[in-house]
């Protein structure tokens, strides 16, 4: 359950905004200056070449890492800590030794909810992700793309405002990746904001409202998906929809 210090339900802790967001690791600065808001109701695809620091952002968002410079703002928070109405998954995520439904119920365990209630929505969680049969598994048993789903499952039960995903399908096959989809576009129904980095211009294609475009550390452009698709602003965006590797940025 939400702690005190936490928002109502029923109150969006969105808009989200980053405010001249810079992070430093090891003398480099591998986020440089980001300024954007992100709204409800919409799912965001972050899109960029390796190293553009897609991956970097959604770690600043989620507050897993603090910016050297710069604020993350939720708006709707009203100062209050957000974390409760958050979930991340990752490309590779971890899976406790334990069942798959356990796995689940450590989730709803950590955010103290009634045991009770967890029989339920570990129930639920497991049938929406397609893993019910798999139960009893071991979670570490699990193919890749089961995991995936996994780890999707726990997020499902925690029914998060904003969910993030950190190229949720790499290296996945066609089916696994339809599945995983298909679970991706379940949150976006219920009401969830997906933040997700991808490398597969299909799948943005298919999922993506709006379009952050990132290289090199920087945000260079943001914009409704069917807009940047037909026709980026941005000249790098538009090399990188060609296909073409994307050495420097170029002038705009």
């Amino acid at each position: 359950m939400p702690s005190d210090a936490s928002p109502p339900p029923s109150v969006s802790i969105l808009p989200l905004e980053a405010r001249v967001v810079s992070f430093e690791a090891g003398g480099e600065r591998l986020i440089k200056d980001l300024s954007f808001t992100l709204e409800a109701a919409k799912s965001t695809i972050v899109l960029g070449p390796n190293g553009a620091g897609k991956s970097l952002l959604l770690r600043l968002c989620h507050g897993l890492l603090k910016p050297s410079a710069g604020e993350i703002i939720w708006h709707g928070a009203r100062g209050r800590d957000p974390t409760p109405y958050q979930a991340m998954v990752f490309q590779r995520p971890v899976m406790l030794r334990r069942s798959v439904a356990a796995n689940v119920d450590y989730a709803l365990t950590l955010r103290k909810i009634p045991r009770a209630q967890r029989r339920d929505l570990v129930e639920d969680a497991l049938c929406r992700t397609g893993l019910e049969r798999f139960a009893r598994h071991p979670a570490r048993v699990l193919s890749i793309g089961e995991q995936q789903r996994l780890a999707l499952a726990r997020a499902w039960a925690l029914t998060p405002q904003v969910l993030f995903l950190d190229e949720p399908t790499a290296n996945l096959d066609p089916t696994a990746t339809h599945v995983i989809e298909q679970v991706i576009t379940a949150f976006d129904a219920a009401g969830t904001k997906v933040i997700m980095t991808t490398h597969d211009l299909g799948q943005a294609r298919r999922l993506a409202d709006e379009i952050v475009f990132m290289h090199q550390g920087q945000v260079l452009e943001k914009s409704p998906a069917d807009d940047f698709f037909s026709g980026p602003e941005n000249a790098s965006a538009r090399s990188f929809l060609r296909g073409e590797l994307l050495w420097r940025v170029p002038d705009p």
